[in-house]
């Protein structure tokens, strides 16, 4: 089991499937896979200001991250 995989299953499914009660159940889980695809992203932001850092592992965590985040738009 992959990381994302382990993810799913503690959140649950997202998808709603039109029956209100399955659908309530599904927007919870919606928002929290937001919430820590949130906290997720800033993490990742803090990693990417790194990446003028003197030390080459630092800096190139730091490139891998802007890279990333340019990739979905969240930066330039």
């Amino acid at each position: 089991m992959d990381y994302y995989e382990v993810v799913k299953k503690l959140i649950g499914p997202i998808e709603p499937v039109g029956e209100t009660n399955t659908d309530n159940a599904r927007f919870e889980n919606l928002v929290n896979m937001i919430d820590l695809m949130e906290n997720m992203l800033a993490d990742i932001a803090d990693v990417a200001e790194r990446e003028t850092a003197p030390e080459y592992s630092v800096s190139r965590a730091g490139k891998e991250a802007r890279k990333f985040l340019k990739s979905l738009g969240e930066i330039e």
